[in-house]
């Protein structure tokens, strides 16, 4: 059965902007979520699974979930307790030019905020320890991770209380908290990643050196990637506020070229690299993040 447009009313950014708190935005987002994904052509690959693993010839037969082979067609077994639960960190870039967008609905600060606020929701439902570090050109707040009673509504306090700040040094918090970490786990990064890109990929790659797996999600407002603009503009820079006029017509094609090619050299390197990425547009709803999401956690462990 396929997604309805129920379902996929609470992951739209220009419905989920319209919600209350932040709290309520995360909880309504995963519940709707999840409550799809287990009517939808994905039956079987919910948040459960993040708590199994797939059989090895020579595990014990009786630790086979036969509830899940009948809904997968897959051999499964439990995972113990110390094998299922890890730290999961998100990473939320808070530098000034998250704040573009507001003109659809959502800032990418905003849904980057509610995202975040919905992958610790996620995170918190399957016992994980979640930790939240907001940047810009420096780690300007930072939640340990922690899986204990209360610590999510901290976290989403926290989120709730952020606000965009100065320029943007991506790598440099990267390598702060890829320092910290003192066990395995995984981190999530939230970032327009307008920076420069063989920094930050030096430093998602700090992460992997200690063992740490790594999903971004590279956050994007439909304008960045497409350019629609079709008279003479005066642009201006979220961060060092300079300003520049320019006429559209004649900078589109140099600046889709630049953009695209942005876009690629993240995603063919740190493809290579083994580190997940995925392209957010403001507009999308949030089931391709959440998906991308359990992919991910699906390998870790």
């Amino acid at each position: 059965m396929p997604w309805t447009a129920r379902d996929r009313s609470f992951l739209d950014p220009a419905v989920v902007a319209r919600l209350g708190t932040l709290e309520l935005k995360a909880r309504t987002i995963v519940e709707g979520f999840l409550s799809g994904l287990h009517r939808s052509p994905f039956k079987g690959f919910s948040v459960e699974f993040a708590e199994y693993r797939q059989y090895i010839p020579g595990d014990d037969l009786s630790t086979i979930d036969w509830k899940v082979y009948a809904r997968s067609d897959r051999f499964y077994v439990k995972k113990f307790e110390e094998e299922t639960n890890v730290d999961c960190h998100l990473m939320l870039d808070v530098s000034g030019s998250m704040e573009y967008g507001a003109h659809h609905g959502m800032t990418k600060f905003e849904y980057g905020a509610c995202l975040a606020a919905s992958l610790g929701y996620l995170m918190n439902r399957q016992r994980d320890g979640v930790g939240l570090t907001a940047f810009d050109e420096s780690i300007v707040s930072m939640l340990p991770a922690s899986s204990r009673p209360g610590h999510l509504r901290g976290l989403l306090l926290t989120l709730d209380r952020l606000r965009t700040g100065r320029e943007t040094n991506v790598s440099k918090p990267l390598h702060q908290l890829a320092d910290s970490l003192t066990k395995r786990g995984m981190v999530v990064l939230i970032s327009d990643l307008l920076d420069d890109p063989g920094a930050v990929i030096r430093g998602l790659k700090h992460f992997q050196f200690r063992g740490t797996d790594v999903l971004v999600f590279h956050v994007l407002d439909p304008d960045e990637i497409d350019f629609p603009f079709d008279r003479a503009t005066r642009f201006e820079d979220l961060e060092t506020r300079e300003e520049i006029m320019a006429v559209p017509g004649v900078v589109r094609d140099h600046y889709r070229k630049a953009i695209d090619g942005l876009i690629e050299r993240y995603r063919r390197e740190l493809g290579a690299s083994g580190i997940d990425y995925q392209l957010l547009n403001t507009k999308e709803p949030l089931e391709l993040a959440l998906l991308s999401y359990l992919s991910t956690r699906s390998r870790v462990m």
